[in-house]
């Protein structure tokens, strides 16, 4: 039998003269060539079917938040248009600033600061100076209003799709930003940061943007990208700049923000913008209330609450009408209802952080009122935070403003650049602010509401009665503050005439 079978498959076929058996594997090879085809576009219509069905989103991974050591901030020099309303002509020998700082330890920072004691002396001597300079007359307090400025979408993306998934802003692909920043082009640089580097661009429809491209350094533009995105994403207020949208794809992630083309405030006191000229009084005190005004709303009238963490004059944007808009919120962390402060690793810009955060990592908004009081300084005075040209004792601008007031000295304090001098009033009633701002104590610091009051009406922001109530025992903190707001209504210290 099995040599018949043998016979037979070893018959020659009229096809190529080929044998059965060869005949019979070649139509076998071929079936099973067949078969699997057919399993495989079968497989791949069935995964395009479920692609379709359920589209994949692109998400931000939760991460958590890492910071980096205090820095010092240099000097960013660019181009901007003149605004002859706030300026007078510099006169040309004047040098610029020296924007290479020094960094030294912040444990040469705690032997500092002034004993509160002495300190509150400090401020009584310059409240009687004030109240006998303006006593017999009153003004009317004002409160400040914290709705969010309505910010039209129409006008910048205008006839651009919405793609974005987070419901809000635009998603941006990364051919639209190479076009609209030239490819990422060196001359389209405006500013450069140790996370990115910042361009300038134009957008299809002709828009101005600024595109800050986060460089991935060990994951740190995937942090910086989800702080920014979760602190301001949302957020719309004329005095804070608005994220218009990001971009993500693959490794690089950029984010995309309105335009503000006149310099920021650092540049105006000491850097690119003084060939320009220098900014009036009138002009200063515009821009350190609309800060204000900007940093109330963070604390005090959305939730969670954001705590900016490097407020300083490099930060602060100004548009062509010189009103200030907060940038750069990369560093900022979000402060949930409860939460009285938050620990975290020390970081901001060196002669800006606030002393218990920079010796115990303890973080809540009052840290950010610190750094707006040395702000204020720095626009009065037009010195640096920390300038170590200067002789010992006028290093640091806190310790040295403290001294001059002290000394009865606090008409000199006054920037020389500032062509016309401010009243006395206005001028005292700036420090005034600034010293309560720079409190050792952050429990005696205002909050920045009582900041935009002193701002707007000369309201006396804590008065000595509610400093000597106040508590250093957190569960008391708010109901002492209620009872300092009571107090401050109450105050029989007269209202400060505002500069013109």
């Amino acid at each position: 039998m099995a040599s018949d079978v043998s016979f037979e498959l070893n018959k020659r076929t009229n096809l190529l003269n080929l044998k059965v058996w060869v005949l019979i594997a070649i139509f076998l090879g071929i079936f099973t060539v067949l078969v699997l085809l057919l399993l495989t576009f079968c497989m791949r219509r069935k995964k395009s079917r479920k692609a379709n069905e359920n589209p994949s989103v692109i998400q931000i991974p939760s991460i958590s938040i890492e910071i980096k050591e205090i820095k010092v901030d240099q000097c960013s020099r660019n181009h901007h248009v003149q605004h002859e309303n706030y300026f007078l002509p510099v006169k040309e020998n004047l040098s610029d600033r020296d924007s290479d700082k020094l960094l030294t330890h912040l444990n040469n920072e705690k032997n500092k600061y002034i004993d509160i004691h002495s300190q509150s002396d400090l401020f009584t001597d310059l409240e009687k100076e004030i109240v006998a300079m303006d006593s017999g007359e009153k003004g009317a307090g004002r409160q400040v209003h914290h709705a969010s400025h309505a910010m039209a979408s129409s006008s910048i993306l205008s006839g651009l799709p919405e793609f974005s998934h987070l419901g809000w802003g635009h998603w941006f692909t990364l051919r639209d930003l190479e076009i609209a920043t030239n490819r990422f082009s060196k001359e389209n640089v405006i500013g450069e940061g140790g996370y990115g580097i910042v361009y300038s661009g134009k957008l299809v429809n002709g828009s101005p943007v600024a595109v800050k491209r986060l460089l991935n350094n060990l994951g740190q533009a995937e942090k910086e990208f989800r702080v920014e995105v979760e602190a301001i994403g949302h957020v719309r207020h004329k005095n804070l700049v608005r994220l218009l949208g990001y971009c993500i794809e693959g490794t690089q992630r950029l984010l995309v923000y309105e335009y503000v083309n006149n310099g920021n405030l650092e540049q105006w006191l000491h850097g690119a913008m003084r060939h320009h000229g220098y900014l009036t009084w009138e002009a200063r005190i515009k821009i350190l209330l609309g800060t204000a005004k900007a940093l109330a709303y963070l604390h005090e009238a959305i939730e969670p609450k954001v705590v900016h963490r490097d407020i300083k004059s490099s930060n602060i944007l100004i548009d062509d009408d010189f009103n200030a808009k907060i940038s750069d919120f990369g560093l900022a962390k979000l402060l949930g209802a409860g939460k009285s402060h938050i620990t975290t690793r020390v970081m901001g810009t060196f002669g800006y952080v606030a002393p218990e955060y920079a010796n115990s990592g303890l973080l809540n908004e009052k840290s950010d009122v610190y750094s707006f009081g040395v702000l204020l300084l720095e626009a009065i005075t037009g010195r640096d935070p920390v300038d170590y040209s200067r002789p010992a004792p006028e290093v640091n601008l806190v310790d040295w403003l403290k001294m001059m007031v002290g000394s009865k000295r606090a008409e000199e304090v006054v920037d020389p650049l500032i062509g016309s001098r401010p009243s006395t009033a206005a001028l005292k009633k700036a420090l005034l602010t600034a010293l309560r701002c720079v409190d050792p104590d952050s429990v005696k610091r205002p909050n920045m509401s009582q900041v935009v009051r002193m701002f707007e009406s000369g309201e006396y922001p804590i008065p000595r009665e509610g400093r000597r109530r106040r508590t250093t025992q957190e569960g008391t903190s708010e109901r002492e503050s209620r009872k300092e707001s009571s107090d401050t209504e109450k105050s029989d210290i007269a209202m400060l005439k505002s500069s013109k």
